[in-house]
């Protein structure tokens, strides 16, 4: 599916976007096969940055829309 979405991306950024998607919509889908992908591409230390930092844009969305805030960009993206 993301190389019909996205076929501009390599191979390493779309295994970084399929990363972000199974931790933001289906976390328990990152089983052992998906991170022997990761392996391919990334190192122990990128997978767990990369994950943190997905984290932490998940966690950070999460928290803007349990109170109810938009970023200003929003904003001005619609008007």
């Amino acid at each position: 599916m993301l190389d019909e979405q996205m076929p501009d991306f390599s191979p390493e950024e779309k295994t970084a976007l399929e990363f972000a998607d199974k931790m933001a919509l289906d976390h328990k889908s990152l089983d052992d096969d998906f991170f022997r992908k990761l392996h391919i591409y990334f190192s122990d230390e990128q997978i767990l940055e990369l994950g943190m930092l997905i984290g932490q844009f998940i966690g950070f969305g999460r928290l803007l829309r349990a109170v109810d805030l938009e970023p200003r960009f929003c904003e001005t993206l619609r008007n």
